[in-house]
């Protein structure tokens, strides 16, 4: 079997993928737990309510759809949750003093 050199470009090219591949989970665990961070310290402060409490108010309301995630807006106190229900997302903003539903998006 005879091995093929590739061009340096190509080389190149591959190695740059493969550290961008390598390097995203690592940033994007940085910011999510970052994210998780200030949800905790707006909690402990007292700005919002325990995202369970959240969650149970605003599952109660979702008829069934399975949760999927979330994410926190510290500049807002805002709360925004995925489900999936029938096959399709829809996402939820919750007002995290309250933990109202504010806001559908689907």
């Amino acid at each position: 079997m005879k091995w093929k050199i590739l061009p340096a470009s190509v080389t190149i090219g591959i190695g740059a993928a493969l550290a961008l591949v390598v390097t995203m989970p690592v940033a994007d665990a940085g910011g999510r737990r970052d994210e998780q961070d200030a949800a905790r310290r707006a909690m402990l402060d007292g700005h919002v309510m325990p995202f369970a409490m959240i969650k149970r108010r605003v599952d109660a309301q979702m008829d069934g759809a399975s949760y999927v995630g979330s994410e926190f807006n510290p500049g807002s106190n805002r709360y925004r949750l995925k489900y999936v229900k029938d096959g399709k997302v829809v996402w939820v903003d919750a007002d995290g003093r309250t933990g109202d539903i504010i806001g559908w998006a689907r």
